[in-house]
């Protein structure tokens, strides 16, 4: 029998982490000819849904919402129309519910999970066929949670302009020690190129290190670490791709890592917001194309999922794991950059649905 009530979080306004709200007996809608019930095993965390309970996320919400947007889980019923699925599938979700290939449309940005649709911090969810993706077989389900978002980013942002996509010999500027650097950095090695890394710690350089970064700059004594990118690439050309998670307040240093035609790609701003910032002619004045990234397609995510398989990618997940009663000790935890790699929520164990 198919369960009709779920245990999930839902965030109720924008007054912080206190907006996050515990339901144990939400009801389940009855599913639709086209649906998939999936029973979520693992969630991970983003930035994005940090913010979005304190009312600073910049697409759309529509409260109240299951938060998150990645989970992964087991296929425990479908509808009668459904093709795609069976029952016993490991599934992940997609970020954008409608963006299944090409460019993102501005309908696309409407149907982000977490956010516009209920999300995954919760034992089951209905989701509509087109907007889940098999697993990689290579990885355990606490693994393939955290590529929805995070990592299916760093992969639309190196192969997610026709010709800019990385080869080999390129050079990869990354930022930091979050998701989306990481993944960067593991896809980049992977694809033979070279990876410049940014940190704040030496013991964080350590682990880039042993990730394969090729050289790690510290940006708290390095105050011009774009500059000094640029110095460590081959023959002080600059870098070929940048993944540019700060914003405002990093922007200017990344332009000056650039090589003549090379791509940045805006996908966060965890350094927070600055009006003192780099003004629009600087990507003239340094003859690259700077664009930002709203993770990526179905396609892009299914491409991805064969790349990890066939090069065996694990990504990296923090140590710390935490339940599905303790998501506000969770998002305290990101919140306090208290994490290293992927931040990872325990739902259930695989078999444990209550069929």
């Amino acid at each position: 029998m198919t369960p009709s009530t779920t245990k999930q979080w839902t965030v109720t306004g924008k007054n912080g982490f206190d907006s996050l709200k515990f339901d144990e007996k939400a009801e389940i809608p009855q599913l639709g000819d086209h649906d998939v019930l999936v029973n979520f095993h693992y969630a991970s965390l983003n930035y994005r849904d940090l913010i979005i309970p304190k009312g600073k996320y910049g697409f759309p919400v529509v409260l109240p919402v299951v938060p998150a947007s990645d989970g992964a889980g087991t296929v425990i019923a479908i509808g009668p129309r459904v093709t795609r699925f069976h029952r016993g599938d490991r599934v992940l979700t997609l970020f954008n519910q409608s963006h299944l290939g090409g460019p993102i449309t501005k309908v696309d940005t409407g149907t982000g999970v977490g956010g516009a649709v209920n999300g995954t911090l919760r034992q089951y969810g209905a989701f509509e066929e087109s907007g889940l993706v098999k697993m990689p077989s290579t990885l355990d389900f606490k693994q393939a949670s955290t590529l929805p978002c995070a990592a299916l980013t760093a992969w639309n942002g190196l192969y997610g302009v026709e010709g800019k996509v990385l080869r080999p010999g390129d050079t990869v500027l990354t930022q930091g020690t979050g998701g989306v650097s990481v993944f960067a950095l593991q896809f980049a090695k992977a694809a033979g190129a070279r990876v410049i890394s940014t940190t704040s710690s030496d013991a964080k350089a350590e682990v880039l290190k042993d990730l394969g970064a090729d050289h790690v700059i510290n940006y708290k004594s390095d105050l011009n670490w774009g500059e000094t990118a640029k110095k460590l690439s081959p023959n002080g050309i600059g870098c070929s791709h940048i993944l540019e998670v700060g914003g405002p307040k990093t922007m200017a240093q990344s332009l000056k890592a650039v090589r003549p035609e090379g791509l940045i790609s805006i996908i966060g701003f965890i350094g927070g917001m600055s009006k003192d910032q780099p003004s629009f002619l600087e990507c003239l004045n340094n003859i690259c194309t700077v664009r930002g990234v709203l993770v990526g397609s179905r396609q892009q995510f299914e491409q991805m999922n064969e790349a990890i398989d066939t090069n065996g990618i694990k990504p990296v997940v923090d140590e710390k794991v935490f339940g599905l009663e303790e998501v506000k000790e969770a998002f305290k935890y990101m919140w306090d950059q208290k994490h290293f790699g992927k931040l990872t929520v325990k739902i259930s164990e695989p078999g444990q649905s209550k069929l």
